[in-house]
């Protein structure tokens, strides 16, 4: 009882602070890139409302109703399918701040999946032991494949964004062949992976959904990350090589050192994301997750990419933007079962949104000179200038 008094305490002095903040902000005159981002998502509702009303203007209104509000009824699910993308967007996240396009997110997620797949049927270990060694498997996995772009950049100046995106391909047609050629992993009657033993599947939360253990280690994951960035030495050398490689040299930062840990622990972020996605309970009966082989890049690590923009690479703003792309993916797919428009609507807001938001800079500076404009207008109604002859 103590404990929830003193947590409910913190989480009020943390909203007042935050009110606090924003009546600070807008009577300097300032307009918040937070805020900035909210406009981004009610631009990107107002073109898929559009776009809706387009295809079939009789059912735009009560679908864009679906799509809004619709996840709030299975927010498990919601939360279930956020996991995967928190995780790829974690990685992808991590490198920006150093500067890094990590654009191999999809192959470390895949990678990581595989090298879970592997423990998961190759090793026989007592439940709970069996799944964190396969998620640790995983986290080595992604980390491998996120290593090798890593040291190509460092050491060769390849350009990270080639290496990874053709990691990507690799990744993903090594691990089909591999999985395909295994009869132990492979069911080829069902063309895609056997069921997974119990023991190294998550921990279930609730009995109506997926959701499970994953989403408190992705939260913890993200906080951890979160004071590694602001709060030690190795946080502040990554960020001070993404604002300046030269200067960090000069000032003793090992920049090839800080590339290759950035990407190879990026990389093994998003191995986990594949080791969560595939590791999850099923809510069938003597069921698992599986994967089929059929040679398509995972869509939870190019998701990843747009988490991360509309964060702004923060790893606390990615566990909220991860929320919120699960929940209009998941108001999509419920307007696709109720309505005649595709799921694919909801791709269109969540671009448009990160589009949009990536004029955040732009639209807080616009907005913070009209809201400073208008308090000097207040300050001094009949325009007369303060300026005193002599």
């Amino acid at each position: 009882m103590i404990l929830r008094g003193r947590a409910a305490m913190e989480f009020k002095k943390l909203i007042n602070t935050g009110i606090e903040k924003v009546k600070s902000n807008y009577k300097e005159g300032k307009f918040s890139p937070f805020f900035a981002i909210l406009l981004a998502i009610g631009i990107g509702l107002l073109i898929g409302l559009i776009v809706m009303m387009f295809s079939n203007i009789g059912e735009s209104i009560p679908a864009f109703f679906t799509l809004t509000f619709g996840g709030l009824t299975e927010l498990g699910d919601v939360l279930y399918k956020s996991i995967p993308i928190l995780m790829t967007g974690l990685s992808v996240g991590l490198a920006f701040k150093m500067k890094l396009f990590n654009i191999g997110a999809v192959g470390q997620y895949t990678m990581g999946m595989f090298f879970a797949l592997v423990v998961g049927f190759y090793v026989e270990l007592p439940t709970g032991l069996h799944t964190l060694v396969a998620i640790m498997a995983a986290f080595v996995g992604g980390a491998l494949w996120g290593f090798i772009p890593g040291l190509l950049k460092a050491f060769f100046n390849v350009n990270e964004v080639i290496a990874t995106i053709m990691l990507n391909y690799i990744g993903m047609y090594l691990v089909d062949m591999w999985i395909k050629g295994s009869g132990k992993m492979f069911d080829f009657a069902a063309t895609r992976t056997k069921i997974l033993p119990q023991s190294v599947q998550l921990m279930k939360i609730g009995s109506s959904t997926s959701l499970n253990i994953a989403i408190v280690i992705g939260i913890l994951i993200a906080i951890t990350l979160h004071i590694v960035l602001n709060k030690t030495k190795f946080g502040y050398e990554l960020l001070a090589t993404g604002f300046n490689k030269d200067a960090s040299n000069y000032a003793g930062i090992n920049y090839k050192k800080n590339t290759i840990i950035t990407m190879a622990l990026a990389g093994g972020i998003a191995g986990l994301g594949g080791a969560f996605a595939i590791l999850a309970p099923s809510i069938i009966a003597n069921n698992s997750m599986t994967y089929e082989p059929i040679n398509v890049l995972a869509n939870n690590g190019f998701m990843g990419i747009a988490v991360a923009l509309l964060a702004n690479s923060n790893p606390l703003g990615i566990i909220f933007s991860a929320f919120f792309v699960s929940y209009i993916q998941k108001g999509g797919s419920l307007v696709h079962g109720g309505f005649s428009y595709k799921p694919e609507i909801a791709d269109v807001i969540i671009s448009t949104i990160i589009y949009v938001s990536a004029f955040s800079v732009i639209i807080s500076k616009s907005v913070g000179d009209f809201l400073k404009k208008r308090k000097e207008r207040k300050a001094n109604p009949s325009g007369s200038s303060d300026i005193k002859e002599e």
